[in-house]
């Protein structure tokens, strides 16, 4: 990138935190926004931090970054200026080497989501360099994702740097042997990924109500669970091509049931997958098949993890989840394992297993790792890549 010192360089990062009452709940992506950030500021670099924030039909305080601009002078430890659009050129030009400004909600554009010529025009006018940060919108071919990498010279920011660097130690250039964990609601969300995956790991290991759709596919009578019985046929197509490539599908064989679906419920009891009564519903992964996959994990180099084994907001249908969180998180730390876990609902199940800050890296993104863990190009990181 070389000498930085009073450019202005325009950083895009993901600031789209959640806020309740006016206050930042979850303050993660300002934190993973602060080395990029700092680091160029301390270089003497005007930064201008280019963000998206909600989804506004038209410009409203209630998507305004300006509400965010305290919270993330706060975690970066300096003084933030907020930037609107109007007389944004006048703002920029006024702003010293090693000062930050945060313009205003990119979406306020109506042409940033269509990648519009005269929307990534008005951007590039403000900097003269570019550096995208925000790895979690990179799947998107926006104005500020991707059509300023065209326009201005461009760069990967440090929490992208880091992000790439991961997901290659993970899928691009593993050490084998390699486990998967697949879990989450619906096979239908899902299917570009386990299909991408058998190609790729050694285990893969399904969980949460996608499970059902798998034992279903395999006779097994899974009562009320929440099942896709229409797509037992792809799930066989899926069995398929894991048995020609190679990759060892892991499915529970005790499970955790219940007649509702309500925390601790007076119905709950572990059972053999085979014995679930019509009036029950799979919950949960059972105790045996957790400690089974810990001994798969015990065996592997490295984990990608998407998803929970089961209906993990609601105790104690977190068990699984968290016991198989625990066992990665102690194999990575005792450097056997690379362990990189994506998606939200993933994050937020290894925090409550205490097990993120153990894990190798632990991807904020939701869509965008999920794309790329089914093998799509993002827009965003190609664009880089071009540049």
């Amino acid at each position: 990138m070389g000498d930085v010192a009073g450019k202005r360089v325009l950083v895009r990062e993901d600031l789209n935190v959640p806020m309740a009452e006016g206050a930042v709940t979850d303050d993660t992506r300002l934190r993973a926004a602060v080395p990029t950030v700092a680091e160029l500021a301390d270089k003497g670099a005007i930064v201008l931090v280019l963000a998206h924030f909600g989804r506004p039909k038209a410009p409203t305080p209630e998507f305004s970054l300006a509400q965010i601009t305290q919270p993330f002078a706060a975690v970066l430890g300096r003084p933030v200026r907020y930037v609107d659009w109007e007389g944004a050129a006048e703002a920029v030009a006024s702003l010293a080497p090693g000062e930050v400004g945060l313009l205003e909600n990119t979406r306020f554009f109506g042409g940033e989501e269509k990648n519009a010529p005269e929307v990534i025009d008005r951007f590039a006018a403000l900097g003269d360099l570019y550096v995208n940060d925000a790895f979690s919108a990179a799947h998107r071919a926006h104005a500020s994702t991707e059509g300023l990498a065209h326009r201005l010279p461009a760069f990967a920011g440090r929490q992208m740097e880091a992000e790439l660097d991961a997901l290659d130690k993970a899928l691009g250039n593993p050490e084998h042997p390699v486990a998967a964990v697949v879990g989450g609601a619906k096979v239908s969300t899902k299917l570009d990924v386990l299909k991408h995956l058998v190609a790729r790991v050694d285990h893969l290991i399904i969980g949460g109500g996608m499970a059902n759709t798998f034992l279903a596919a395999r006779g097994v009578n899974v009562g009320k669970s929440l099942c896709e019985h229409d797509l037992t046929g792809t799930a066989e197509e899926i069995f398929a091509a894991a048995e020609t490539a190679g990759c060892t599908i892991h499915l529970p064989y005790d499970v955790v049931v219940a007649k509702e679906f309500a925390p601790n419920p007076p119905s709950l009891r572990t059972c053999n997958v085979h014995e679930v009564a019509a009036d029950e519903m799979i919950l949960d992964i059972g105790p045996a098949a957790v400690e089974a996959l810990g001994d798969v994990l015990k065996t592997c180099r490295t984990l990608v993890w998407n998803g929970p084994l089961g209906a993990f907001e609601t105790p104690p249908f977190d068990a699984a989840t968290v016991a198989l969180a625990r066992t990665a998180a102690a194999l990575t730390a005792e450097g056997s394992l690379v362990s990189v876990a994506g998606g939200g609902d993933t994050v937020a199940a290894l925090n409550v297993a205490g097990a993120a800050d153990a894990m190798s890296f632990v991807s904020t993104a939701g869509g965008a790792f999920l794309e790329w863990m089914e093998g799509k190009e993002l827009p965003g990181v190609a664009a880089l890549a071009r540049a």
